[in-house]
């Protein structure tokens, strides 16, 4: 039997090796950016940057549908295929583009799907022919599919959760004032020039924010490029659509876009004609009622940190409705408070429900970001040219019954979704 003096040196030898047999230590905690910090600013204002740029390239020519239907002999429905094909496509390669950035980042993909974009735009700006410039618009919107996913999985990523809502919203904000400028000024330089330097000068300008995005944004400190197989993505997606209330969100991006992208769409028809008559300066001036969803945007999101994120985002949807209906009115002030109203709301619903999507997804965000958006867009593209149908048919009243609907029905999704969410919260 050994001797417990010569058992204490086996003791001590057991003590010093256990510390090499434990289990591993777990993941370092995240590094967050915090509000109020210079790295906060940053990323906030290049995210701002590059929302504002992809909506001013995607949206610039929307403004310029009744002169496309005029110069080159095509129906409203097709001259709205300018746009529609852009979003489709968009809608399309943002699934690409959620793969992608896991493998090469996130801050590079944004970058040069901005940079792309934007030259797509400087070549349709000297096109000579309708089907060209179709075929560079689709293009441009497979380029643009890099952005909002990747910019959504960046913000839940690397901002603080307690300021998500605030920062989403910001990052919102850019996408309502990239879409207001891109139509207003497109509008007014093709009044005074043409539509093809208001094209270059929108193509321009994206070049120049896609230089400053990747200079100011700070690259992901909670993100590692990795590689992964078709199966990983496909079990990603299929896990997301299967959770009832991320389900339901995905509905409700695709109704509320529908809606918002149908009555820009053909506001612009109605009002060029009689009684109305405006011009292309006044009716681009129409879209300063994005100013309303810079403005909501912001406030929705901050809200929604306070006072609840489903209940800010009905509120905007009813809101949506109510500008809507406002709409139907003959008075051109109150068409015009109409739309007014129907921006604001978007844009809130849209911050809240961005935010609500990632707090929602848990794991793989980007994949999250990227079905809500590929519904959003869709939304844009498929009611977008429908619409065309309505007008064509019944004139405004019919295209009021068709988004009327799909905003009822948003409502319905949302109010079921809260449902479900504070179901399995207990």
């Amino acid at each position: 039997m050994p001797s417990a003096a010569a058992s204490r040196p086996l003791a001590s030898e057991i003590d010093i090796l256990e510390p090499t047999i434990t289990a591993p230590q777990s993941n370092p905690p995240k590094q967050y950016l915090t509000r109020g910090t210079p790295g906060y600013r940053k990323a906030s204002l290049a995210l701002f940057m590059s929302g504002y740029s992809t909506f001013a390239l995607l949206y610039c020519v929307q403004p310029l549908m009744p002169i496309f239907a005029d110069e080159f002999k095509v129906s409203p429905a097709m001259s709205s295929l300018s746009l529609s094909l852009s979003t489709g496509l968009l809608a399309l390669a943002i699934f690409c583009a959620a793969a992608i950035s896991e493998r090469f980042g996130r801050r590079s993909l944004m970058f040069c799907s901005l940079m792309g974009a934007s030259l797509c735009t400087l070549a349709c700006a000297v096109m000579p022919s309708w089907n060209l410039i179709l075929v560079i618009r689709a293009l441009e919107g497979l380029l643009l599919g890099g952005v909002p996913a990747v910019a959504m999985a960046y913000l839940s990523e690397e901002i603080d959760p307690k300021g998500i809502g605030a920062a989403m919203g910001l990052y919102i904000a850019g996408n309502a004032l990239g879409g207001m400028s891109g139509r207003v000024f497109t509008g007014i330089l093709a009044e005074y020039l043409s539509w093809r330097v208001a094209l270059a000068v929108i193509g321009a300008f994206g070049i120049a924010a896609a230089i400053g995005f990747f200079t100011m944004l700070p690259p992901s400190r909670n993100f590692k490029p990795r590689r992964s197989n078709a199966s990983h993505h496909v079990s990603a997606w299929l896990g997301h659509v299967k959770k009832g209330p991320l389900a339901l969100l995905f509905l409700i991006g695709f109704l509320l876009m529908g809606s918002f992208v149908t009555i820009y769409n053909y506001s612009g028809f109605r009002l060029v004609v009689e009684p109305y008559h405006l011009n292309q300066t006044e009716l681009g001036l129409i879209f300063t009622a994005y100013l309303c969803g810079v403005g909501s945007s912001w406030v929705g999101g901050t809200l929604s940190d306070r006072f609840g994120q489903f209940q800010v985002m009905m509120a905007g949807i009813i809101l949506m409705f109510s500008g809507l209906m406002t709409t139907l009115a003959s008075p051109l002030i109150l068409i015009i408070l109409g739309i007014a109203m129907l921006t604001a709301g978007f844009f809130m619903a849209h911050a809240v429900a961005s935010a609500l999507i990632g707090r929602l997804a848990g794991s793989n965000k980007g994949h999250a970001s990227s079905l809500y958006l590929l519904a959003y867009y869709l939304g844009s593209s498929i009611a977008g040219s429908i619409g065309g149908k309505f007008w064509s048919a019944g004139g405004w009243s019919a295209v009021i019954t068709f988004t009327g609907i799909m905003l009822a029905l948003a409502l319905v999704a949302g109010q079921t979704a809260y449902f479900l969410s504070c179901r399995k919260a207990r």
